[in-house]
Order: structure tokens, then sequence, then C-alpha cells
């Protein structure tokens, strides 16, 4: 089969409405890797070496940028971690601190699932978040995708990653014309997508 180089993740919608075998869907593995070298953007928490304890701090990424715009982000990112650098900074912390930290991004369950999983770590884990799915799941605020984004970024495991976004390119990929949130997307195990290299 011949793949074409897309300018635009918006293009997928062109894709082949066929199921794709392994060879295929490496192929296009290869081509959303290639396209998101040349457009990703510089943001903060891309940058690892940055902070003192990196798996915490994609966690923090992944949290506030639950139902909140990645521009919004980047700043009350950029002041949470300068006030609370690690874990242990977040689990002293008093929920009022926390709260007004947050203010204005919204959805204030997420800031104290946040801190209350901070508390756990620091606790049960030393202050070390695991490295595995299983485990981050027990804390509390963190789900199947957000421990999937933790151990694939902070950890470099292969841990599959399912939301909006993914979930548009493989409605757009397979021909899928049923709601994004179909029960295709919440049955099926996040795995049954995934091919790896």
């Amino acid at each position: 089969m011949a793949w074409r180089c897309w300018q635009d993740i918006e293009d997928l919608g062109t894709a082949p409405t066929r199921s794709l075998s392994a060879e295929d869907a490496r192929a296009m593995a290869g081509k959303l890797v290639k396209w998101y070298h040349a457009h990703k953007r510089d943001l903060p928490w891309r940058h690892q070496d940055r902070w003192p304890q990196a798996p915490y701090a994609v966690w923090v990424s992944e949290i506030m940028l639950q139902q909140t715009r990645v521009a919004t982000v980047i700043d009350y990112f950029s002041r949470w971690m300068a006030k609370w650098p690690t874990v242990e900074l977040l689990a002293a912390a008093t929920e009022e601190e926390v709260n007004e930290m947050w203010s204005g991004l919204g959805y204030y369950r997420r800031a104290r699932m946040l801190h209350k999983g901070a508390k756990t770590v620091v606790d049960t884990y030393k202050g070390q978040l695991p490295s595995t799915v299983e485990e981050l799941k027990a804390i509390p605020g963190i789900g199947a995708y957000t421990a999937g984004a933790i151990c694939s970024i902070a950890f470099g495991n292969r841990e599959p990653l399912v939301d909006g976004n993914v979930v548009r390119v493989l409605s757009r990929l397979f021909a899928l014309g049923d709601n994004p949130k179909a029960q295709i997307f919440t049955s099926t195990p996040y795995s049954d997508f995934m091919i790896y290299n």
C-alpha cells in the first residue's frame, strides 16, 4: 500500500477505510511520529531535565491539561512547578494553598485529587511515583489514560494512550462514523489498537 506524507493531522480523514495489517500500522505510526516531530510545540513539561522529579512534572501537566487549553496551562504549570517542584512539597501544602494556586483553571476536584495523590505518593511510595500503570492507577486521581501517559512519557514504557485526539485519528483511520464515545472505544482494550515497532 502506498502512503503519502500528510501535511496536517486533519488530513488523516482521507486515510484508508479498512483494517490495517501490522506492517501498515507500523508505517502509519512512523508517519504520525514524523508529523509530531515536525509540528510539536515547545512546552515546559516536555523538558524533563528541568524538573527534579520528571514523573511528577508529567503528572501535574496531564492533570492540568484535562478539560483545559494548552495555552492556558503553560502559565499555571510554570507557577505550580516554581512553588512545588517536588511531590513532597505539594503533599506538605495546605488545601487552601493548592486551591489558590489552581484558581482560574476550574474543575477544582482535579487540584484536590492531585494534592491527595501527592500525599499517597509520599506515604506509600516514599515520594517516588511508581512506573507501572497498575500502581499508578492506585493513586487517587490517576486513571488509565494518566497512568499510561506517566509511564510512557516519564519512564519510556510502551503503554497505550487513548484520549480524544487519538479517538479522532482512529475514527478517521478506520472510517468509524459513530460517536467517538461509542462502545468500540469505551469497551475495547486500548492495547487492541496499538502496534509497537
